[in-house]
């Protein structure tokens, strides 16, 4: 599930989610999200650690 916000500090994510995973098929997380301006350590962490709802389904139906 996406995130509407950064659990933390409460900046707007979910607007950024689709460019970053646009951007991380070419390039680092690290780069993808020093071009979106994601500064903070809170906001990297819920970037990075967000999976989203349709590949846990495809990893569940894989098994």
């Amino acid at each position: 599930m996406i995130p509407m916000r950064c659990y933390s500090c409460g900046k707007p994510l979910s607007n950024l989610w689709e460019e970053y995973k646009e951007k991380i098929k070419t390039e680092s997380p690290k780069q993808a999200m020093d071009e979106l301006g994601l500064d903070r350590y809170c906001c990297r962490a819920t970037m990075l650690s967000t999976i989203e709802e349709q590949d846990i389904i495809n990893l569940s139906e894989l098994q």
